[in-house]
């Protein structure tokens, strides 16, 4: 008896050991894979940095995945191999291994041939920042913006993503990729920001006899590119999209105001002539509106022609012809409108003080501009 009480004490002991032993290599390895899952790294050049790769790496830090990414600045390609993605280095570009460089000859993608379902008549060539936006951009969007409680439907964020495209991460493409702006007297892109002189202005002078260190500095540059696109993220959302959405509604609404649905009418005030355009440009009605009315301050309305171009003073239809450079009750008279206020010397835009009287300047004008043309 005094054998088996020893034997099966030996026993416990030793299940007890092993036991221990198993749980804490167990233990040892979740957290070796949690830290692996973790610490991630971001690969780009080091030496001069460029707003491209500070603008890709902000982005990238935006995603779950990589929020706490480190970011490593080599040229070393034994050290690049290990990290998880690697931006405008590398002479690669391989989204299925995460490596995102468009320097290399051979290169020529565009966001219109990376996402043609998304902006399929982009065509400047991509940078680091171009390419993290075109294959991680709805997600980044869809992140940004959940951290500040504004949710975005599919439409809505597809809407988004062009729009900081256009007004944000293109201009950085071709700067970087040293697209000419103009050909042939037209504008390929536009320079909103000139963003990237400003972080090329971050790294150190060539005279300067204490440099401070690059990699710091390029934490200063993706700092200073990150606030300016979450400035250009909320703007988007907060301000561009409601805007669209009254636009939108009030080219639907049109042919309720007049019957040619030549006349919109916005239920508020807003930046309206990119978006009218845009959205006839979608709806295939380009060129159709003629007038758009809206109100003003106090009891004032506005009516104002459809520009040609949304920097144009160019209008589709002007103001009558009679009308031009006058003024209150002697407008009034010669309209035959009641509370007239003004009609501009040029005839694109004029007010009165009800809805009903911008409407029908708007509808004199179209008849008489119809048979002028007649």
């Amino acid at each position: 008896m005094d054998d088996f009480m020893a034997l099966s004490g030996n026993l416990l002991k030793i299940l007890t050991a092993t036991a221990s032993t198993v749980w804490k290599g167990f233990t040892s390895m979740a957290t070796n894979c949690k830290t692996a899952r973790l610490v991630k790294k971001i690969g780009t050049h080091n030496g001069v940095f460029h707003c491209d790769e500070a603008l890709a790496c902000f982005m990238l830090k935006q995603i779950p995945d990589y929020a706490d990414a480190e970011i490593i600045r080599t040229r070393d390609p034994s050290i690049l191999e290990k990290c998880d993605i690697v931006v405008d280095v590398g002479a690669e570009y391989n989204p299925k291994s995460h490596r995102y460089d468009h320097h290399q000859r051979g290169f020529e993608d565009s966001l219109g041939s990376v996402r043609p379902d998304l902006a399929k008549n982009k065509l400047i060539k991509l940078s680091s920042a171009g390419l993290i936006y075109a294959h991680f951009g709805l997600e980044i969007l869809s992140e940004m913006l959940s951290k500040e409680n504004l949710i975005a439907t599919s439409d809505c964020l597809r809407c988004i993503y062009l729009f900081i495209y256009e007004g944000f991460v293109e201009e950085l493409d071709a700067i970087d990729n040293g697209v000419p702006m103009y050909s042939e007297g037209k504008p390929k892109y536009r320079i909103n920001t000139h963003l990237s002189a400003r972080v090329h202005r971050l790294n150190p002078e060539w005279n300067d006899p204490n440099p401070e260190s690059t990699d710091e500095l390029f934490h200063k540059a993706v700092e200073l590119v990150g606030s300016e696109f979450k400035e250009k993220v909320l703007e988007a959302a907060t301000v561009w999209w409601p805007a669209r959405e009254i636009v939108k509604q009030s080219i639907i609404d049109r042919k309720e105001i007049y019957k040619s649905g030549e006349i919109i009418i916005l239920n508020e005030r807003c930046p309206w002539k990119e978006h009218l355009m845009a959205l006839e440009d979608e709806m295939g009605i380009s060129g159709e509106i003629k007038f758009v009315i809206f109100h003003d301050k106090g009891d004032s309305w506005r009516v104002q022609g459809i520009p040609v171009q949304p920097d144009s003073f160019i209008c589709r239809v002007f103001l009558h012809k009679d009308w031009r450079g006058v003024r209150d009750d002697q407008l009034s008279t010669i309209s035959g409108i009641d509370n007239c206020l003004f009609c501009h010397s040029t005839g694109f835009i004029g007010g009165n003080h009800t809805k009903e009287g911008a409407l029908n300047m708007a509808l004199k004008s179209l008849k008489a501009s119809l048979a002028d043309r007649e």
